[in-house]
C-alpha cells in the first residue's frame, strides 16, 4: 500500500474540521452502524463546547488502493507548538481559507509554520455557497500572503480547490457541477508526494506527538521513515539530549477512521502509535540501528505566561468536592505532564501547597483549569503574570499581532479604548459598514481588558490575536481601572440588599447565594476596593405606609465563565475553582491579614 500524509491548517471557523468530516464519510470509512456526529475529530468535551480545535489528532482514509494519512490540528497560537510538531509528520497541507474573510491572523501563522518547512500548500477556498463569496479576491490576497511569508517559486504555483465543506462537495473550477468531495480527493493524489519507502535501510522512525492510556501509559505518535516496525522489537532511543538508550516495542497501533487498529507491522511513511517505552518525548528518534544518526528536532518554545495553582483554602472549601489536597492537585499536574510538552510546572516552588504552572498563553492555562474542574478538582488560581525574557541585562516581553472588528459607528471607542492601553494601530480598513483593524501591542496589554472592552462596544466586536515578536519592555500598562465589590459577611445574599448595591454597578451574584467574607461580588466604579453587606434585608414593620413599598426589580446577571474571571482578577485576588462553582476571592480574607500583607510589602 502506497501512503499520502497532509494536514488540514485553517484559521478558526474557516471549516477546517468540517472538511475532515466530509472526507472520512465520503470515504465510506464509516460503518452502517456508526453514529458519526458533526465536527467528529473534536472528540474532546471542550472542543465540541467552544467549537474549537485543541489538540491534533491524526486520522487516515483509503482512497484507490492509497491510503490518505489526514492530521487535524489546532488553530489558536496557544497551541502552535502542537501545530509545528505535527507539520513535521506531513508531506503537504491543505490550507482552508473562508471565501468571504480571506486570510485571517492564524492563517498567516500556520502558513508561515508550513512555508518554513518547505511544504507545498493546497490551497481550498470553502463557503463558497455564502452570498458574500468573493473567491477570485480571496485567492488575490493569499498570494499576496504567500509573498509576503517568503514563499519559494513551486509554493507560489499552489492549486486550488473549491469547497462547501458542510455539503460534502468539492470542485477544481467555479463553473464546474457541484457533486460531491472527490475532487479534493483528486487533488490530494495529484499534488500530494508519494511517500517512498527504502527496503534496504534499518527501521527508523521519529516521535512527533504524546498520548496516554490508563493501561499502556504514555504513547509515542509519530511517522515512520525507514523500512517497517514490529511489536515486540528491540531498538535504540536516541534521546534530544544525543543518549542513548535501549528499548523494546509494545503494540503498534495505526489509524483509519476514528479506529485504533493494532498490527504486528507497519510500514514506512505510515503514522503510528507505539506502547511500552513509559520515557519517550517528543522528538526522540527510534531505530533499531544502534548507530543511527538522530533525526533534526526543533526547539519547544518557552512558555510565555504563569499563573499560581493553590490549594482551596476559603471558608467554603471541601464543600463540592473531595479532591482538594495538595498532594491530588501535584498528582494531576505531574500526570498533565506526561503528554503536555509545552506545559512547565514547578511542583516545589512554595510551601508544598502552591505551584507556579507556566503555559503558552491564557487559553492555554484555561483549557487545564476546566478539565482539571470537569474532574472533580477543587482548587485556587491566581493572576496570569507575563514571563519577560532577559538579554543582555535588558527585559524583553512577547508581542502579539491583534485584529479587531466592530461596526463603523463603534471605531471612535475603540480605538480610544485600546490606545490607553499602549495598542499601536497598523492599519484600518473599512467595508460594508463593518470596520477591521490591525494592532501591535504588547501581552501585558491584552491581559484584564476583554470584559470593559465586551461592554464598551455592546458584544459587537471579534477579536483574533496571534504572536508577532518579541520587543524591549517599554512601559507600564495599567491593568484595570476599577476596584471590587467585596462582602465583608459570611451569609447568604438577600435581593433587598443586592438592589440597592446594583445603583452602584451590576452584581455577579444572585439573591440567596452563600458569600463569605473578602468574597467578591462584583466591580466597583473608583479605582479603590468597597467593602459592602450584601446580606443585609429589608426592615419589617406591621404599619404600612404609601409609597414605601417599591417593587425589587434585579437585573439578571452576567454568568463569569472561567476564562472571564482569569481576564478580571487584580494581583491580589484569587478565582476559586469548584466542579460546580467559580467564585471571586481577595488573597487575604480578613482586614487585619491586608493590613500585615500591606506592612510586609514596606
Amino acid at each position: 500500500m502506497s501512503y499520502r500524509n497532509i494536514a488540514i491548517i485553517a484559521h478558526v471557523d474557516h471549516g477546517k474540521t468540517t472538511l475532515v468530516d466530509a472526507l472520512l464519510k465520503q470515504s465510506g470509512t464509516f460503518s452502517e452502524h456508526e453514529e458519526v456526529v458533526v465536527c467528529v475529530m473534536d472528540s474532546n468535551d471542550q472542543e465540541r463546547e467552544r467549537w474549537i480545535t485543541i489538540y491534533a489528532k491524526n486520522t487516515a482514509v483509503n482512497y484507490k488502493w492509497e491510503k490518505i494519512n489526514i492530521v487535524d490540528t489546532p488553530w489558536h497560537a496557544d497551541f502552535w507548538s502542537e501545530v509545528e510538531r505535527v507539520l513535521r509528520m506531513v508531506d503537504s497541507v491543505a490550507l482552508v481559507v473562508d471565501a468571504y474573510e480571506g486570510p485571517m491572523p492564524q492563517t498567516k501563522f500556520v502558513l508561515k509554520k508550513a512555508l518554513e518547512l518547505w511544504l507545498r500548500p493546497l490551497v481550498v477556498i470553502n463557503k463558497i455557497d455564502k452570498p458574500t463569496a468573493r473567491p477570485n479576491e480571496v485567492i488575490d490576497m493569499l498570494f499576496d500572503l504567500f509573498v509576503q511569508l517568503g514563499a519559494t517559486d513551486e509554493q507560489l504555483d499552489f492549486p486550488i480547490v473549491y469547497a462547501i465543506a458542510k455539503q460534502w462537495i468539492a470542485i477544481r473550477d467555479l463553473w464546474d457541477d457541484k457533486n460531491d468531495i472527490t475532487p479534493l480527493f483528486e487533488a490530494i493524489i495529484e499534488h500530494v508526494e508519494l511517500a517512498k519507502n527504502d527496503t534496504e535501510a534499518m527501521f527508523k522512525m521519529q516521535i512527533a506527538n504524546l498520548g496516554y492510556d490508563n493501561f499502556m501509559g504514555r504513547l509515542g505518535i509519530g511517522r515512520i521513515y525507514e523500512w517497517k516496525v514490529k511489536t515486540g522489537q528491540q531498538v535504540t532511543v536516541i534521546g534530544n539530549d544525543g543518549v542513548r538508550r535501549n528499548a523494546k516495542i509494545g503494540k503498534v497501533f495505526t489509524t483509519l477512521g476514528l479506529q485504533r487498529i493494532c498490527v504486528d507491522t507497519a510500514e514506512a511513511w505510515d503514522i503510528v502509535t507505539i506502547s511500552w517505552i513509559p520515557d519517550i518525548y517528543v522528538w526522540e528518534t527510534i531505530s533499531t540501528d544502534a548507530n543511527a544518526t538522530a533525526m533534526p528536532a526543533i526547539t519547544i518554545d518557552e512558555p510565555t505566561l504563569k499563573m499560581e495553582f493553590l490549594v482551596n483554602d476559603s471558608p467554603f472549601a471541601g464543600k463540592e468536592w473531595k479532591l482538594v489536597t495538595s498532594r491530588n492537585i501535584r498528582d494531576r499536574l505531574a500526570k498533565e505532564l506526561e503528554m503536555n510538552v509545552w506545559l512547565k510546572v514547578d511542583l516545589d516552588w512554595s510551601d508544598g501547597n502552591v505551584f507556579m504552572v507556566s503555559g503558552r498563553w491564557e487559553l492555554h492555562l484555561s483549557v487545564l483549569i476546566e478539565t482539571m474542574r470537569r474532574e472533580w478538582f477543587e482548587l485556587q488560581v491566581g493572576c496570569p503574570h507575563v514571563i519577560m525574557k532577559e538579554e543582555k541585562g535588558k527585559k524583553f516581553e512577547p508581542i502579539e499581532s491583534v485584529i479587531v472588528i466592530v461596526p463603523e459607528s463603534n471605531t471612535g471607542t475603540v480605538i480610544e479604548k485600546l490606545g490607553k492601553r499602549k495598542w499601536i494601530m497598523k492599519d484600518l480598513k473599512t467595508e460594508n459598514g463593518i470596520a477591521s483593524m490591525e494592532f501591535e501591542v504588547p501581552t501585558r496589554g491584552l491581559l484584564w481588558f476583554r470584559s470593559s472592552f465586551i461592554i464598551d462596544t455592546k458584544w459587537e466586536w471579534i477579536m483574533y490575536s496571534s504572536f508577532s515578536h518579541y520587543e524591549e519592555y517599554k512601559w507600564t500598562i495599567e491593568k484595570r481601572d476599577v476596584g471590587s465589590m467585596i462582602s465583608w459577611l459570611k451569609w447568604t445574599t438577600m435581593a433587598y440588599s443586592l438592589w440597592k448595591l446594583e445603583e452602584r454597578w451590576p452584581i455577579l451574584v444572585d439573591p440567596a447565594t452563600e458569600v463569605y467574607e473578602w468574597m467578591i461580588i462584583w466591580e466597583h466604579l473608583k479605582w479603590w476596593d468597597l467593602v459592602v453587606n450584601p446580606t443585609k434585608n429589608k426592615q419589617l414593620t406591621n404599619i404600612r405606609a404609601s409609597g414605601t413599598d417599591e417593587a425589587i426589580r434585579l437585573t439578571p446577571i452576567r454568568k463569569m465563565t472561567l476564562e472571564d474571571a482569569l481576564d478580571y482578577i487584580a494581583d491580589d485576588e484569587y478565582v476559586e475553582v469548584t466542579p460546580i462553582s467559580i467564585r471571586l476571592r481577595k488573597k487575604y480574607l480578613s482586614e487585619n491579614d491586608r493590613k500585615k500583607s500591606w506592612r510586609s510589602q514596606d
